[in-house]
C-alpha cells in the first residue's frame, strides 16, 4: 500500500514539481480540530493509504506535538511515524516534498520514513535576518548581537547542516553545497534598506547567494507560519537549497544498507526505526552514509 506524507501546516505543503507527485496531508492543530475529528481523519487516512509519515519541526508548539502522539496512541497504530526534525520550517517543507516524490517509488514505508534523516543532510537551510537579537537556534557572538541593533544591518545565517553567521556586505560568505541544488525562498517582513552598493536585502538571497552557490533555479513560496518564531524575528527571508533531481534522491536512499527492525519488523536504513524508534540491534559499524556529516556528492 502507498505511504502518505503529512505536515503540521499548510505552508509546509510546497507545489509539486510535476503532475504525479502527491500532495501532503495537513494535520490541523488542537485549536482548529477536536480530538474526535482528528482520530477519525487519521484513522480514515490509514485505512486508505496504509501508512502515514508525519514531519514537523522540533520547534513545533508542544500542544501540537502532544496531539500527534495522542492520536497515534489512541489509534494504537504502528503504521504512523512521527518525525521531529532539527530543521527550520522551510527546510521541513522542502524535505516533505522530496519524500512525497519518493513515495511514488518502490521503497517500503520503513525505508521511506528513515530517508528523512538521510536526505536532511543534503539540505542547506538558512535565512537573511534583520536582527539576531532573539536568534537562539544558531550560535551568535556578542559582537553580532551588538551589530544587529545598528539600523540597516543584515545577517546571512546558515542553520543547517553546519551553523554559520555572516554580516551581509562583509568579506565572509556562507559555505556552498558541494553538489547541484535548487533554492526555495520565502519572504517575511524584511525591509528593503540598502547595503553595500545600495542593493536591497532581497537581492542578496536571489541575486548574490543563489549565484554564488550555483543553484539551478529559484522558487518563491509562502513563508511558513512557524518561521518567525524559529528565527526569532518576522524580518527575514528564509531559504533552503536542496537536490532537485529525483533520480539522485532515489540513488542516495537505495545505496544505504537495509535492516529489519527487531521490534516492529519494519524495513529500515540507518541506526533507528522511524516507526517505533527502536535502535538497530547490532554492534558493528552504522552505515557510513548516516554517521558522516554529509555523504559526499561531487556533481555540481
Amino acid at each position: 500500500m502507498p505511504t502518505a506524507i503529512a505536515v503540521t501546516g499548510r505552508e509546509l505543503v510546497l507545489p509539486p514539481p510535476d503532475g504525479q507527485t502527491p500532495s501532503a496531508v495537513v494535520l490541523r492543530p488542537p485549536d482548529a480540530q477536536s480530538l474526535d475529528d482528528a482520530l477519525a481523519e487519521v484513522g480514515n487516512l490509514l485505512d486508505q493509504q496504509g501508512y502515514l509519515v508525519v514531519l514537523y519541526p522540533a520547534a513545533t508548539p508542544a500542544a501540537v506535538v502532544r496531539r500527534l502522539h495522542i492520536v497515534r496512541s489512541v489509534l494504537e497504530s504502528d503504521r504512523m511515524a512521527l518525525l521531529s526534525l532539527e530543521l527550520p520550517p522551510l527546510a521541513v517543507a522542502v524535505l516533505a516534498r522530496q519524500l512525497r516524490q519518493l513515495s511514488m517509488s518502490d521503497f517500503s514505508p520503513g525505508v521511506l520514513a528513515c530517508a528523512a534523516r538521510l536526505l536532511s543532510h543534503y539540505i542547506h537551510a538558512g535565512a537573511l535576518l534583520g536582527s539576531v537579537a532573539r536568534l537562539d537556534r544558531v550560535p551568535v557572538s556578542l559582537t553580532s548581537h551588538v551589530k544587529s541593533w545598528v539600523p540597516g544591518s543584515h545577517f546571512g545565517v546558515l542553520a543547517h547542516p553546519t551553523p554559520r553567521l555572516v554580516k551581509v556586505g562583509g568579506a565572509s560568505e556562507l559555505p556552498a553545497p558541494g553538489y547541484a541544488t535548487s533554492m526555495t525562498v520565502a519572504r517575511g517582513q524584511l525591509n528593503s534598506h540598502g547595503y553595500g552598493g545600495g542593493a536591497g536585502p532581497d537581492d542578496w538571497v536571489t541575486g548574490a547567494l543563489a549565484p554564488a552557490w550555483g543553484v539551478r533555479g529559484v522558487e518563491e513560496v509562502r513563508l511558513p507560519a512557524e518561521s518567525a518564531r524559529w528565527w526569532g524575528t518576522p524580518k527575514l527571508i528564509e531559504f533552503a537549497a536542496a537536490i532537485p533531481d529525483l533520480s539522485v534522491l532515489y540513488q542516495l536512499v537505495a545505496s544505504v544498507r537495509r535492516e529489519e527492525c527487531h521490534w516492529c519488523g519494519f524495513e529500515l536504513i540507518g541506526d533507528r526505526c522511524a516507526f517505533c524508534s527502536c535502535p538497530v540491534a547490532r554492534g558493528d559499524e552504522i552505515p557510513a552514509l548516516l554517521t558522516s556529516p554529509r555523504p559526499a556528492l561531487t556533481s555540481r
